[in-house]
């Protein structure tokens, strides 16, 4: 093609090994309805057909190296043409206009006489509809801005011409005399970027940006999707891609913003690295980190760039800046970016059902076929037909599952109110000041408490720190989440597992009224079991994670096995979190995997072999040992073994009968044990219908296996310094039912397929029984957690201890004839987490002989003694004993105190103090033990996390 004349239109092609492309490209040329003037071909060492193709096509082709980048591919193609040509059509390989695009580009161009750089609309290849560009801007961050949706489609909605930033080279239209005054594309940009650093320099030198979505290409994005490698790009694509956007910001940006430009990009490099880790895409945090570094070390190339825009430029700041991404949007796709984190977190396992029946349709494609067309023919009852257009008012208010939900959770925290404000009571002993006391006793060797002490810390005060330290340091605002959002996040996270489980067990899934009963039933295990109302923060977030615990479990029945492996991740990091607020789920966990591993490797042939199926759980079992080692290796070596046993709270805490346990009661505080006991019964009859019976058998295997743990337990006692005490159930009891629930729902599934309706109706009465009068009683039960034990020590008292832990106070109860009981009180008393400790730490010689001697021949050399013991006041609580207060009168260095309740007695120790006997080293092997925690918990944090979807490689 060939044209005279000036305002003559050169269509540039540039090619490199995309012969795949080329014929739709040169047919697309060929049918412009506006024919360009000239087509020059620049093929960039291709290997394949590409320069064959071209020269049959356009006549001799411009050959350049394989190491050619796109601006001086462009720079030989411009030099073929004579003056006469006025603008340049830029076109890739594998891009193709639409016939009528280069006339859409050239009208835009008359109408706009001050543009001199168009583009057109870029819409995905092959797809055709799916838009991928209407001009491009760039954010602070580096971020390529569209400022469309993601896999947004082609309705014409952005069919304005407007002024941008830049277009893509792909299909822009570029006056020459523009291009070459501009210095043409840079070099140093040889593959990405270079789009967008033209159209900065280009609108700080006073030119005109438009994009003309009449215009439309279709780009195949083959070196951005990795379809092809070339000698520029290698293996690391995204590389290249960030190193150009941080150059372009670098060597565009003001001079007086662009220290805070690089302290912006150093900061945002390191969370982007720490991102792609997180959903271990390593290769792409390396190009992220190795892209800072490039620049880093090319200081002297951006020096050079800057002097040359500088000199270019001529438009004022704000006219740029205008054309910029907005400041608040690298922002926003953050906060995106963790909301799709936390979506793929919690669906995890919501689509195994579907990738089991895929797999199983590979295997059997006719029975899959039978199967799935029963399925379409069956009209599910419980899907509303709500227009799609309705409001979001409209479709909650007619859609009676939401509405029903919604009251539900308004009822759990109307139930729950009593812990808004400082919860304390029963079980519950009050939170500290500050967060740093609870990392203080997470991290630290010896705990200053009673006579100090070096059993480790509970497991459960490092997640309850962590919330509390994201609440703004709260721990009173840690525990009140924790009792407030328990229940509601049982009853998502019950909704979630029984909806997978139906999938499981039925093609047609469970009914959504069936649904919201097992939901609403296992949401109020935590209150109506008794557990809250005594305070016990232990079984009420064990009964709050169980089902996203048993949700993710369901990932080992999917047929992928790096699926697997995630779910083995996610289970352990939940099993440890069961584990640390009830330390026997981890024995009912490990009882569960030894049961379904051996079945599976005895009824699968091949199972033994295929790593990937028994491995994970075996794995998911294994987590806990590491991300709890302070504590359980701690305990075990300061013969605290008991800790392993025992649910957290004050101790000892009521031990259920064999009964309550059946009815899902801990305490006799609970809701009336019959509705539990209807559970059973429900339970039981859920084995009649045929079609469900395998999976309810399945289920009352692990509801069963919960009851053996338990009733091995109950054959233990555990002697503690502040008497026996049970270990704890809270566990086995909420695996047990939340089996029962399971059952019921999966049972609920079999019946409505072969039960007659009459019959359905009156159990569903029945059924409903048990989630209407326990959320009734609930909300009616008294809101006050368990009685608060009243103070005994005088107030002044206690904050002359909160001075440091030589200002102990002892404390004296009871009397000679039924005998003494003596505890010493440091700082602001005991705070939860400190009841285990104390519990756990057995009695202290020196301490006992020291009070024996003191309330029956006290001499002035014992007093000494309690100041040598870090104790500066003694009191006996009304009403005190007679002859220990005349005893404690005389005795020589005792100086009488003040004490507000006439029946109590208080005295000060007249003797120098001293924390000698407080003090202690730190433990090397608990600092390691430390150190395998955190490192442990990044990395788990990681293998469970979503992986990143990869890009298509050729």
């Amino acid at each position: 093609m060939s044209g005279s004349g000036r305002g003559a239109v050169a269509a540039l092609v540039v090619s490199h090994d995309g012969a795949r492309w080329l014929p739709v490209v040169i047919d697309a040329l060929r049918s412009q309805t506006r024919a360009p003037d000239h087509v020059v071909a620049v093929d960039t060492g291709s290997r394949d057909e590409s320069a064959d193709l071209l020269d049959a096509a356009f006549g001799p082709v411009v050959p350049a190296p394989a190491s050619t980048g796109y601006p001086e591919a462009v720079r030989r193609g411009v030099a073929e043409l004579g003056p006469e040509v006025e603008w340049l059509w830029l076109l890739h390989d594998d891009s193709t206009p639409d016939a009528g695009a280069l006339e859409a580009l050239l009208a835009a161009a008359d109408e706009h006489p001050e543009a001199d750089i168009l583009g057109p609309k870029l819409r995905e290849w092959p797809s055709l509809r799916r838009l991928l560009e209407v001009g491009v801007t760039i954010s602070g961050t580096g971020r390529r801005e569209t400022g469309l949706e993601r896999g947004e489609y082609d309705q014409g909605q952005h069919d304005e011409v407007r002024r941008v930033l830049a277009v893509n080279t792909a299909g822009m239209l570029v006056r020459r005399r523009v291009l070459e005054d501009l210095g043409g594309l840079d070099d140093r940009l040889p593959v990405f970027g270079n789009d967008i650093d033209l159209g900065w320099r280009a609108a700080a030198a006073g030119h005109t940006t438009l994009v003309v979505p009449q215009a439309v290409v279709f780009h195949a994005e083959a070196a951005h999707r990795g379809l092809r490698r070339t000698a520029l790009t290698g293996r690391h694509t995204h590389f290249q891609e960030r190193r150009a956007a941080l150059f372009t910001l670098l060597v565009n940006v003001r001079s007086r913003a662009l220290p805070l430009q690089v302290v912006r990009l150093v900061l945002g490099t390191v969370l982007r690295v720490l991102g792609f880790l997180l959903v271990r895409s390593v290769g792409e945090a390396l190009d992220e980190l190795a892209a800072l570094l490039s620049l880093v070390g090319s200081a002297g190339d951006v020096r050079r760039a800057r002097r040359e825009r500088r000199a270019r430029a001529t438009a004022a700041p704000q006219e740029v800046r205008r054309l910029l991404a907005p400041p608040w949007l690298p922002y926003r796709h953050g906060l995106d970016a963790v909301s799709d984190l936390a979506s793929a977190l919690t669906d995890q396992a919501a689509d195994v059902a579907e990738r089991r029946r895929a797999a199983a349709a590979e295997r059997d494609p006719a029975a899959y076929a039978a199967r799935t067309g029963t399925r379409r023919a069956v009209a599910e009852d419980d899907d509303e037909d709500v227009p799609e257009d309705s409001s979001f008012v409209a479709r909650f208010l007619t859609d009676p599952v939401a509405v029903v939900l919604s009251v539900v959770v308004l009822a759990l925290l109307v139930a729950t109110r009593a812990s808004l404000g400082q919860a304390v009571g029963g079980a519950l002993a009050p939170v500290p000041d500050s967060v740093g006391a609870w990392w203080g006793l997470h991290l630290e060797t010896w705990h200053a408490l009673g006579q100090g002490t070096a059993v480790p810390a509970p497991a459960y005060l490092l997640p309850l720190a962590l919330l509390a330290t994201l609440l703004g340091g709260s721990p009173g605002a840690a525990v009140t989440a924790v009792l407030l959002l328990a229940a509601p996040l049982a009853l998502w996270g019950a909704w979630r597992l029984l909806r997978v489980a139906g999938r499981l067990a039925s093609v047609r899934g469970a009914p959504r009224w069936l649904l919201v009963w097992g939901s609403v039933s296992y949401a109020l295990v935590p209150l109506t079991s008794g557990a809250w109302g005594e305070g016990r923060i232990g079984p009420v977030v064990t009964t709050a994670l169980l089902p996203w615990a048993a949700h993710a479990a369901l990932g080992f029945a999917d047929p992928v096995p790096d699926r697997r492996w995630r779910a083995a991740w996610r289970l352990g990091l939940l099993l440890a979190l069961l584990t640390a607020f009830t330390p026997t789920a981890w024995l009912v966990a490990v009882l569960l995997v030894a049961v379904v591993v051996t079945v599976v490797v005895l009824v699968l042939p091949g199972a033994a072999r295929d790593r990937s199926t028994w491995l994970p759980p075996l794995t998911a079992v294994a987590v806990p040992l590491a991300l709890l080692a302070p504590w359980w290796v701690g305990s075990l070596r300061r013969g605290a073994a008991e800790a392993l046993l025992l649910d957290p709270g004050r101790l000892p805490a009521a031990e259920p009968s064999g009964l309550q346990l059946l009815a899902g009661r801990l305490t006799e505080t609970g809701a009336p044990g019959w509705l539990g006991l209807v559970l059973v019964a429900l339970a039981l009859l859920a084995l009649v219908p045929r079609t469900t019976r395998a999976a309810v058998l399945l289920v009352w295997v692990v509801a069963l296996v919960a009851v053996l743990v338990a009733l091995a337990l109950s054959l233990v006692r555990l002697e503690l310094s502040v008497g026996a005490a049970a270990p704890g159930v809270a566990a086995p009891l909420a695996v047990l039912v939340g089996a029962l629930v399971t059952a019921v729902v999966l049972g609920g599934v079999g019946a409505r397929e072969v039960a007659a309706r009459p019959l359905l109706v009156g159990l569903g009465v029945v059924a409903a029984v048990v989630p209407v009068l326990g959320l009734g009683w609930a909300v009616l039960a008294d809101d006050r957690l368990g009685d608060e034990p009243a103070a005994d020590v005088p107030a002044y008292m206690v904050q002359r201890s909160e001075l440091g832990p030589e200002h102990g106070i002892l404390v004296l109860r009871g009397d000679v004839t039924g005998g003494l009981e003596h505890t010493v009180r440091r700082g602001d008393g005991t705070t939860l987490g400190e009841d285990e400790v104390l519990a756990l730490s057995g009695e202290d010689a020196d301490l006992t002989a020291t009070v024996r001697e003191l309330v029956s021949a006290p001499t002035s050399d014992t007093v000494a003694r309690l100041g040598e013991l870090g104790i500066e006041h003694v009191v006996l609580p009304a009403p005190a004993d007679g002859d220990v207060a005349a005893g404690l009168d005389a005795a020589g260095g005792l100086v009488q105190a003040s004490a507000a309740d006439p029946g109590t007695r208080a005295w000060q120790v007249d003797e120098p103090l001293s924390t000698q006997a407080l003090e202690s080293g730190t433990s090397p092997l608990h600092v390691v033990l430390l150190v395998l925690q955190g490192v442990t918990l990044v990395v788990v944090l990681v293998l469970c996390a979503p992986t990143r979807e990869r890009r298509r490689r050729r």
